[in-house]
């Protein structure tokens, strides 16, 4: 069967939806601190709010990278091409360098609390999962 009738798995579309649905969230939260909007930013304390707009550029940038690829890959994987992986790979970069700051090189964990932690783990597993997930669909034929 040649690639472009390669029928793509009603499963995909479910997953598809719900990745841009999860990552349209998370591009919603970056953009709201980024512009500081208040009625959103309102929900935290002065010391978290201090700690968010003291994030340093680089971080700033691989978090955008992390997000935006999070909902460019998976409006991709809706789309059906095969460069929703790479992107995927990209927004995962981004999660990491995001991740390496938070709990590494500053004290977010301290100022965030745990539950940061475990929210953190929660995007870790989706975004590998949408990668592989990606990965294999590509690997069948069904993104091009």
């Amino acid at each position: 069967m040649s690639e472009m009738n390669v029928r793509a798995p009603r499963h995909l579309w479910v997953i598809g939806i719900l990745a841009v649905l999860w990552s349209a969230v998370g591009a919603f939260d970056y953009t709201a601190s980024q512009l500081r909007i208040e009625s959103y930013m309102s929900q935290f304390p002065p010391e978290q709010l201090e700690y968010f707009y003291g994030f340093p550029a680089w971080s700033v940038a691989a978090w955008a990278v992390g997000v935006w690829g999070s909902l460019i890959g998976s409006l991709g994987l809706l789309l059906r091409k095969s460069w929703a992986v790479w992107v995927f790979g990209a927004s995962i970069a981004g999660l990491a360098l995001t991740t390496l700051y938070n709990f590494v090189l500053s004290d977010g964990l301290s100022i965030m609390g745990s539950g940061a932690a475990v929210f953190t783990a929660v995007i870790w597993i989706i975004a590998l999962f949408l990668f592989f997930y990606a990965r294999a669909m590509a690997k069948r034929g069904a993104l091009r």
